[in-house]
């Protein structure tokens, strides 16, 4: 069975998607990552300590200021109007694990969003721990449900390691 492709047009050009027809449903996108690190670079991290200062805090505020400008950085994203963004941060043994909410009432999901949220968040916490550690890896960036939508509800099949 052969599927269209959505966002090009029949003479093969980008274009974006109409969703101006779709009904406006309650759409919620969870994405998750993490950033590795060395042990001293992260105990900072946890006791506040970092040179830049709330290494945490400011990676919360940045992810939630680059979902809301996630169409200004994906070409065919739609720009939405987000109901909510969340960033919750886990601490690991190496690591931390960065877990991202997006939620809107509207005509096309926020997967996107809640995946840039995410990225910039791990990101930022590279940017204001790299005087600490500038072999952080950030890795394992994926969206772990989804919720709403023409296509329903999704979940990953395993969590987030």
């Amino acid at each position: 069975m052969s599927k269209s492709l959505t966002h090009i047009d029949a003479e093969g050009s980008a274009r974006m998607v109409d969703v101006g027809a779709k009904a406006a449903t309650r759409r919620v996108a969870v994405a998750s990552g993490r950033i590795t690190m060395s042990a001293s670079a992260l105990e900072a991290i946890r006791a506040g300590n970092a040179p830049k200062g709330d290494v945490l805090g400011t990676a919360r505020i940045a992810g939630i200021m680059a979902a809301k400008k996630t169409a200004d950085l994906i070409p065919m994203c739609h720009p939405l109007t987000l109901d909510a963004v969340n960033l919750d941060f886990t601490f690991e043994d190496s690591a931390v694990l960065a877990v991202g909410t997006a939620s809107l009432s509207g005509k096309t999901g926020v997967e996107m969003e809640a995946i840039t949220a995410v990225s910039v968040a791990l990101l930022t916490i590279y940017d204001m721990a790299k005087a600490l550690d500038k072999g952080m890896v950030i890795g394992d960036i994926r969206l772990i449900e989804k919720r709403g939508g023409k296509s329903g509800d999704w979940r990953f099949e395993t969590s987030p390691r």
